[in-house]
């Protein structure tokens, strides 16, 4: 138990390598635009303050924000889970997890039509909720385990991670805009002999680098919102019962992107929480198109 133990505190610790490295990039970054290059232009330094807390304020709110995972109610009870447990038989396994399943709002299946269950955590998945190795835990709406976030991109965090990419960017193209005309003047030696030269030299390369590689990230997480698909489901198309279909959860560009952001404009641009739904339930096409046709024929034997 003990080495286990150490293995697992060394992978937590090797886990906060790359936050560590963002942080000090940012940080040197900070120093070599605002203490180095010295940029007196009061608008300059206005604009690359709001790009900087922003940035900073949506990086860590995805970071501290807790991956949200079902709850007890998505749990088997304890006489389902002895007998879950004791049998052996697959289908017996599934005939018991569908019982238990009638009770809850769990639209989405298996590859092969089963319903969701996850052996490690215990406990039948919520529709768009997936198991996290890293984590060791199922996350609700689960998107991607980010590194440079050290957590899991799920629900709880996935319009923070957004404000995130879209700040990084900001922060990146407006350091790369600002300075060229100093790196122009250092290629053509008409900047002072000092040391500031190198951080010229370096912190245009470095922002111009970051903002190609998050541009693409950034683009493709803003097709995902516009869809409303996870990282997940983009690879993977979500199964329900009348099999997969990648559009299964699409309601139209703007309802999808305020499933997201919320129906408040004015947070939308703030990394305050304001997505829609609870994380266990979520509007579907499919499921309406059920409903709406049960209606019908409702309406129809009755008349």
């Amino acid at each position: 138990m003990a080495p286990c133990h150490v293995v697992k505190c060394c992978q937590r610790g090797l886990s906060w390598i790359p936050v560590i490295f963002i942080n000090l990039v940012v940080c040197w970054s900070y120093y070599a635009y605002v203490v180095e290059l010295c940029i007196c232009k009061f608008i300059y330094l206005l604009v690359f303050h709001v790009f900087f807390f922003m940035f900073i304020w949506s990086y860590w709110k995805t970071i501290i924000s807790k991956p949200a995972s079902p709850s007890k109610e998505f749990c088997l009870p304890k006489v389902d889970k002895e007998l879950y447990e004791k049998e052996e038989n697959p289908e017996a396994q599934q005939e018991i997890l569908k019982r238990v399943a009638r009770n809850l709002p769990i639209y989405t299946r298996t590859g092969s039509g089963a319903i969701r269950y996850c052996d490690r955590c215990q406990l039948i998945k919520p529709d768009r909720c997936h198991h996290c190795s890293t984590c060791d835990r199922c996350v609700l709406k689960m998107d991607h385990h980010c590194p440079w976030v050290n957590n899991c991109v799920g629900f709880s965090n996935y319009k923070f991670f957004v404000l995130f990419l879209a700040y990084s960017m900001l922060y990146c193209v407006y350091i790369a805009a600002t300075v060229l005309q100093y790196f122009i003047k250092f290629w053509t030696n008409h900047l002072p002999d000092t040391h500031a030269k190198f951080h010229v030299l370096f912190l245009f390369f470095v922002a111009a680098m970051f903002f190609i590689s998050i541009l693409s990230l950034f683009s493709y997480h803003l097709w995902l919102v516009g869809k409303n698909r996870t990282t997940i489901e983009a690879f993977r198309a979500p199964v329900f019962r009348n099999g997969p279909d990648k559009n299964g959860f699409t309601l139209g560009f703007r309802k999808n992107v305020t499933q997201v952001f919320g129906d408040q404009k004015k947070c939308w641009c703030l990394p305050i929480y304001s997505s829609l739904g609870d994380g266990y339930t979520f509007p579907t096409r499919l499921v309406n198109a059920d409903s709406e046709q049960g209606n019908a024929e409702h309406q129809a034997i009755k008349w």
